[in-house]
């Protein structure tokens, strides 16, 4: 038998010693006077409190015993004598394990050293836990099992609570920023019959009652459309999508954009509402403008800085200040130096796409602070406006930072007919892969209009430091064990 399991055999024997001295080994209702972060932060010498959370550590003296008390806001010590908890209290005591849920009703007090701490009235248990957490309580060592036991990674690692507080609050401060300038947050379907608004994999599933294939969307883009055609001007959504493709640590198969869409705006003015959604976010989240990203060792080696105006500049520009002469070369020299460049480049590859694969690796993987990419090739996006000036590019950016692809913003295309043009193109000429229920609205006419997507993961990841986003999703998707 191993030591968990010794350790659980224990444990379980005082979970049946407590309940046949009549003892709940887990409890129910508990009225707090806040989070244990919040009873902390309003503590007076004097007052009655009650707090609740996990033991996360006890001190034995005697008749006399400290316990710390902890959730994801803090930490609280609490002081009990045997005396006070009478002898019920103390049978209960007995059986007290690191990790066990307790109640405590009390008042507040500081202790000689100067912590504040609450001298318990009464304590109640409230669960029993059965398995020990993880050793010394310096959390899972293991990368995975703290990716796989999230749970266990909060109880025991503040830098991951810490990276989650972010998480939570960037969201919230996104909602402000849009609802602040008249933008209404929608809910459009997650499982749709033809999978639209990007270029991806979904997955499949089948409604059984209406004898429907349906997919996992991969983007909400179709649907929020379709409320423009409707008559709202503004609309964003925070949505879940699905794509069926690869994992790595900047891919997870389900993960969360930001959409938002600006009756009679374009693309400059999407941009503008981007960097100031950023910038916003960072100040009022992470304190300023200039984001820390940290090595192994706690060492700063990266800081991005958000400091406006952001650069703008084209595409093709860019391209050819990374990789001089390349338009120069016909497309058969483009092909022979992106091999030369260690890229790998299919046969099959259009040559735009040769060109987008020197771009990403020569200009947005090396692009740290923000830059919007605008004017990108018209092969690259069925869905935005032709510039009026250049017929070969189109009016959109693509913000570049950390290294990766932040949030794309079109002036969106309005004209039904160049639209379904587009869209045939793209789904290589097979009908059931266009959406003709948003082409039928589209007919009905959309107001020009200004669109813009974000990977909030991503954001996450480059606000918090994180290197991997699987830090910054609760619950990453892992390959099943295989132990």
């Amino acid at each position: 038998m191993s030591d968990v399991n010794n350790l659980m055999a224990v444990r379980l024997e005082k979970r049946a010693e407590l309940a046949a001295g009549g003892a709940r080994p887990y409890g129910g209702a508990f009225p707090v006077s806040g989070d244990v972060g919040d009873v902390r932060a309003a503590f007076a010498e004097g007052a009655k409190v009650a707090v609740a959370g996990r033991v996360t550590a006890r001190r034995d003296m005697g008749k006399s015993h400290f316990l710390d008390v902890s959730d994801h806001t803090g930490r609280m010590q609490v002081y009990l004598q045997d005396k006070t908890i009478g002898e019920d209290g103390v049978g209960v005591y007995e059986k007290l394990d690191i990790g066990d849920f307790i109640g405590v009703e009390g008042e507040c007090f500081t202790t000689k050293t100067g912590e504040p701490s609450v001298r318990a009235d009464r304590f109640v248990l409230l669960a029993k836990s059965l398995r020990p957490l993880p050793e010394k309580w310096h959390g899972l060592q293991d990368v995975e099992a703290r990716h796989r036991q999230r749970y266990l990674d909060l109880i025991s690692n503040e830098e991951s609570r810490a990276v989650f507080r972010k998480r939570f609050a960037i969201i919230r401060e996104i909602r402000a920023f849009f609802e602040e300038r008249g933008f209404i947050e929608v809910e459009t379907p997650m499982m749709q019959a033809v999978a639209g608004g990007a270029a991806a994999t979904p997955f499949q599933t089948h409604h059984n009652a209406l004898g429907l294939d349906l997919y996992l969307r991969i983007a909400p883009e179709l649907y929020l459309k379709r409320l423009l055609v409707g008559g709202l001007t503004k609309v964003f959504e925070l949505n879940r999508n699905f794509r069926n493709e690869g994992v790595s640590r900047r891919h997870n198969p389900e993960f969360t954009m930001l959409e938002a869409y600006w009756a009679y705006a374009d693309f400059e003015m999407m941009a503008e509402l981007v960097e100031e959604l950023v910038c916003r976010v960072a100040e009022k989240v992470c304190g300023g403008l200039l984001i820390e990203h940290k090595d192994a060792e706690g060492g700063v080696h990266r800081v991005i800085n958000l400091a406006r105006p952001w650069r703008r500049a084209c595409y093709r520009d860019l391209v050819e200040e990374a990789e001089p002469g390349w338009f120069a070369r016909d497309a058969s020299g483009r092909r022979n130096r992106a091999l030369e460049l260690g890229l790998d480049i299919s046969h099959c590859l259009e040559d735009y796409e040769v060109t987008q694969h020197v771009f990403e690796k020569l200009v947005e993987e090396k692009s740290i602070d923000p830059l919007f990419v605008t004017h990108c090739p018209k092969e690259l996006i069925p869905l935005a406006k032709v510039n009026p000036d250049n017929p070969d590019v189109l009016d959109v950016f693509e913000l570049v930072m950390n290294g990766q692809e932040i949030a794309p913003g079109y002036s969106e295309l309005n004209d039904p007919v160049v639209q379904r043009q587009r869209l045939v193109e793209q789904s290589g000429g097979e009908q059931h892969k266009i959406d003709e229920e948003f082409l039928q609205a589209l007919e009905y006419g959309m107001p020009p209009a200004g669109g813009m997507g974000m990977g909030i993961d991503r954001l996450v990841m480059l606000l918090t430091g994180a290197e991997s986003i699987r830090e910054v999703i609760l619950f990453p998707h892992l390959k099943p064990r295989t132990d």
